[in-house]
């Protein structure tokens, strides 16, 4: 009994190694995420600009779309914007935002303001390019945490029944965009 006692720290130490040590060779924005194959989850969410506008699965069906993960918090969502513009106006790529709003501390002052919000995101997009069809408002974020995000930027191919086609994680460049999403866009778009 004794005997092996002595080997129950030995092996699991030895899984924790492997265990930490396949994290090490693995690339996080290579992640398999849970809603490919999936239909988007159930929501109901107002429109950022139009806030009487509300947005749910099914008033987005009929025609394929990259929904993106956004803020204007976030430097590389900034740096996106233009090229995603450009994908917009060059290839007709039908562009949804999900705005994700960074959580609010009233401690810090920090209070909801949709009225300052919109005028700052309205600024952004003029200034670097405004690629969106609209804007979904993800205020408490439970969209985003039902699809899985782990933070900004993050892109899904959505199919015209809803289905997640697929996810990207991190910035869309022309490499990306021509290496895997193009692909998957224009199989599930329909577009040449």
């Amino acid at each position: 009994m004794r005997k092996t006692l002595f080997y129950v720290p030995l092996v699991l130490f030895l899984g924790l190694s492997l265990f930490l040590l396949s994290g090490l060779f693995s690339d996080p924005r290579e992640r398999d995420a849970v809603m490919v194959g999936k239909p988007l989850p159930a929501f109901s969410l107002p429109d950022l600009m139009n806030p009487e506008q509300v947005w749910s699965p099914e008033t987005l069906k009929g025609e394929a779309f990259l929904l993106n993960v956004w803020g204007i918090w976030c430097p590389t969502c900034n740096a996106e914007l233009g090229y995603m513009s450009q994908l917009r106006n060059e290839q007709g790529v039908r562009i949804i935002g999900l705005y994700y709003v960074l959580p609010e501390d009233p401690m810090f002052g920090e209070v909801f303001d949709l009225a300052k919000l919109q005028v700052d995101v309205q600024s952004r997009l003029q200034a670097f390019g405004d690629p969106y069809q609209f804007n979904i408002l993800d205020r408490q974020r439970r969209l985003s945490m039902d699809l899985g995000v782990s933070g900004a930027p993050e892109h899904f191919i959505v199919d015209a029944k809803g289905i997640v086609r697929a996810h990207h994680i991190g910035d869309i460049n022309p490499q990306v965009w021509r290496a895997k999403l193009a692909p998957i866009y224009q199989q599930w778009a329909g577009k040449p």
